[in-house]
């Protein structure tokens, strides 16, 4: 979501975090190409399903926790070369253009599926957590704490309803509530802060605590962390094309 999101510059990398993010992308995409073929009735899936919200949640946990060990790695590689003031406009001007593509979105799919657009998906929350995890970049077990109780509440809240929808972007959501992607920062704020207490265990002051040898060399786990390199145009150009090809195979369906 940087690294995950975060950056896609050349940095002294993980390969690691890299190859996660890349298994993630090829879920994320396995889904998609799912759910196009639902929502469009090409193939009928129960998306509600307990094997299909199994193979589902650990995408989003695993994209928001990588947000958060790789928003450590770049803070962590920034501090002490740039000043406090610098590095704060850095996070901001990032969280705002992530948010600004998750507008983008907002706007095509209020056109193409009014009564199911995205309010507040992944890119949303993404760009948002960015800005509001800086403050958190600078402690490590709090994160963890606060991080648990932010996922217990968010799972919490998704049980309930409401009668109202301005708070729809934290967890409260409002009665008849329908889109295509939902990331409120309940609970999934809570999720990177995780990732940003894993982040600071593993790779404090941007270096691996633990020994791992580089996978990276062989093409299958190389292929992977090209992918994890390349994730937000990934995400961004992955739903056109799918439903280019569903479009050009399935002319009826749309």
């Amino acid at each position: 979501m940087f690294w995950m999101f975060v950056s896609n510059k050349q940095y002294n990398r993980f390969w690691e975090i890299d190859f996660l993010r890349g298994i993630a992308i090829v879920m994320m995409v396995i889904y998609h190409i799912l759910f196009d073929l639902n929502f469009f009735d090409v193939y009928s899936i129960n998306l509600h399903s307990i094997p299909f919200r199994l193979f589902l949640y650990p995408i989003g946990t695993t994209f928001l926790l990588l947000v958060g060990i790789s928003l450590t790695l770049s803070y962590e590689r920034a501090k002490g070369k740039i000043s406090e003031k610098k590095l704060l406009i850095k996070f901001l001007f990032r969280g705002l253009e992530i948010f600004g593509f998750g507008i983008i979105i907002t706007i095509i799919t209020w056109i193409l599926i009014p009564e199911k657009f995205i309010i507040f998906g992944v890119l949303h929350c993404i760009g948002i957590s960015i800005i509001l995890a800086y403050p958190f970049l600078q402690i490590r077990i709090p994160n963890l704490l606060i991080g648990i109780v932010f996922v217990i509440l968010g799972i919490d809240l998704r049980t309930m309803v409401f009668d109202f929808n301005f708070l729809v972007w934290l967890g409260f959501v409002p009665s008849e509530f329908s889109t295509i992607d939902y990331f409120p920062l309940l609970p999934w704020f809570g999720v990177v802060l995780i990732g940003i207490f894993i982040g600071k265990t593993l790779y404090p002051n941007h270096a691996r605590k633990f020994e791992l040898p580089d996978l990276s060399r062989y093409k299958s786990i190389n292929f992977f962390c090209f992918l994890g390199k390349h994730s937000l145009v990934i995400y961004l150009i992955h739903q056109p094309i799918l439903l280019g090809i569903i479009y050009l195979f399935s002319p009826l369906c749309l």
